[in-house]
């Protein structure tokens, strides 16, 4: 068993592991539960009713949180020309083409959280597939980071779109904002993220789809949302 210290065990006090709560009182537990001396990211944690194995039940896309994520993101851009002027007055921190590929294929530092492309470099970027793909960074159109509409994506993910995909568990985390948030803040984005996973539901998946949603700070323990709210959850983001 894992040892956990004092404020990890002060902060669980409160919460009854075996007990759900409403998503407000879930965020206002997990706010309390952030002593850290940092301001602690807030996860939330969806364990889905999919068999990751088949390619049908796959859950992956990309969420627009309303209130941001509290954290600033480095986005590198594969493109020319135009597409790359267009990519650096968005904000885009890196930019390139085939250049690009060839400084990471040297060993340049990934020093960027995410990758757009456009597709007409997407045969650049795959020389390079091995490097990005096991660190998350592969641009993907399911995920909207191949695309020619570079100014609104990288003005999008700065702005707090977030990327999601299921893990071989079939599990999807993903931040929903920061401890110093208002926790009608972290409703707000944590109702988003819901209402996104909710409409990602395959066809091919039977059952009841959300199995379990909890939430917690990057110190703190994890607190489990009541289901009996999933749908008003989801309905809060419209």
């Amino acid at each position: 068993m894992p040892k956990h210290g004092k404020r990890f065990i002060t902060a669980s006090a409160s919460i009854d592991p075996t007990a759900s709560y409403e998503p407000l009182h879930a965020l206002e537990l997990v706010k309390a539960g952030a002593v850290a001396k940092f301001d602690e990211t807030v996860e939330a944690n969806y364990r889905l009713g999919i068999d990751p194995r088949h390619a049908d039940q796959n859950v992956r896309g990309t969420v627009s949180l309303p209130h941001g994520t509290g954290r600033s993101i480095r986005v590198a851009v594969f493109a020319t020309g135009d597409k790359a002027k267009e990519a650096e007055d968005a904000g885009a921190d890196v930019v390139g083409g085939k250049e690009l590929a060839e400084a990471i294929q040297s060993g340049r530092e990934l020093d960027f959280d995410l990758t757009i492309a456009t597709p007409d470099l997407m045969s650049e970027v795959g020389k390079v597939g091995k490097i990005l793909g096991p660190r998350g960074l592969m641009p993907n159109p399911k995920a909207g980071t191949v695309t020619f509409d570079i100014a609104k994506t990288v003005e999008e993910f700065k702005a707090g779109k977030i990327e999601y995909r299921n893990d071989k568990a079939g599990n999807v985390h993903g931040l929903i904002g920061k401890a110093s948030f208002e926790v009608d803040q972290l409703v707000a984005n944590l109702a988003a993220f819901t209402d996104e996973i909710t409409r990602a539901r395959p066809p091919a998946a039977k059952g009841r789809f959300i199995r379990n949603l909890s939430v917690s700070s990057t110190m703190g323990p994890g607190v489990r949302v009541d289901l009996a709210h999933i749908d008003e959850l989801a309905k809060l983001a419209h």
